[in-house]
C-alpha cells in the first residue's frame, strides 16, 4: 500500500550509481511529492526528467552537518546511499570519515529535524564485531542509526552491485563479467549474496520508502528487494 501522505524526501548519495537510482525512481513516483539532495555536487539531470517544482539540490559542506540542519526540515524520510565505491583502495581514515562521520552526521541531524523514517544502504555482512573492518564500520552504522530511534529505520544490505558500466578498473571488470554467471549458485540462506542491478535495488529502497510498514527496525536483502519490485504495481 501506498503512504497515505505524499512524502517529502531528503537524499544524501544521489550522485552514486545508487542513488541516482533512488533520485530517478522518486522523481518518477507519486508517491513523493518533494525530493532534495544534498551532497559535495550537484547529480546532472536531462532536461524534461524532473516535474516543475518537485526537486532542490544543495551542495554541502559534509564535515559541518549542524551547516545544512535547515536543509533538512520539513522532511518526513530521508534515504541514505553514501558510501566509499573502493574501501580496499582507500585509507581507513578515509573510509571512517564517510561511512561514519558523514552518513551518521546525515543521520543526527535528519533525526533533530523530526524525520520519521530513515533509510540507509549498508552492506550483506555487516556486523560491528566483523573481522573485516569495512564490514564493521557497515554494522556500525545499522546499530547507531537503530539506537537513534527513528519511528521506522530501513537498513539495506546488497551484495554485488551491478552497475551498467565499469566504474573502478580490471577488478570489477571480473566481477561484473562473472557474478551473473554465479549467481544461481547462491540458493536458500545464500540467495542473500546474490548480485543486484543498482537500478533495481535504487527502485526498490525508494519503493520501500512509499509503502506502509510497522514502525520500528527493518533489515532487507536480496529476497525482501525482490518481494518489493515485484510489489511495484501497489506505487502506480
Amino acid at each position: 500500500m501506498r503512504t497515505a501522505a505524499p512524502l517529502r524526501a531528503v537524499l544524501l548519495g544521489a550522485t552514486g550509481a545508487v542513488g541516482r537510482n533512488v533520485l530517478a525512481e522518486a522523481l518518477r513516483s507519486p508517491a513523493y511529492a518533494t525530493v532534495t539532495t544534498l551532497g559535495r555536487r550537484l547529480v546532472d539531470i536531462a532536461d524534461g526528467e524532473v516535474p516543475a517544482g518537485k526537486l532542490a539540490q544543495h551542495v554541502v559542506n559534509l564535515q559541518d552537518p549542524a551547516s545544512y540542519r535547515a536543509l533538512v526540515e520539513g522532511h518526513t524520510t530521508a534515504i541514505c546511499t553514501l558510501g566509499v565505491g573502493e574501501p580496499s583502495k582507500t585509507t581507513r581514515e578515509e573510509v571512517w570519515k564517510v561511512e561514519i562521520d558523514y552518513v551518521m552526521g546525515f543521520a543526527a541531524v535528519c533525526k533533530e529535524a523530526g524525520v520519521r523514517h530513515f533509510s540507509l544502504m549498508t552492506s550483506v555482512g555487516a556486523n560491528a564485531r566483523a573481522r573485516s573492518y569495512y564490514l564493521r564500520l557497515k554494522g556500525m552504522q545499522e546499530e547507531r542509526a537503530k539506537a537513534m530511534g527513528f519511528q521506522r529505520t530501513s537498513l539495506f544490505r546488497p551484495s554485488m552491485l551491478l552497475t551498467p558500466e565499469n566504474r573502478y578498473g580490471a577488478i570489477q571488470a571480473v566481477f561484473l563479467a562473472v557474478w551473473p554467471r554465479i549467481d544461481g549458485l547462491f540458493a536458500g540462506p545464500l540467495r542473500r549474496y546474490r548480485g543486484i542491478r543498482v537500478e533495481d535495488l535504487g527502485r526498490a529502497i525508494a519503493m520501500n520508502a512509499a509503502r506502509e510498514a510497522p514502525d520500528g527496525a527493518e533489515t532487507l536483502e536480496w529476497n525482501d528487494f525482490q518481494r518489493i519490485l515485484h510489489s511495484g504495481s501497489a506505487l502506480v
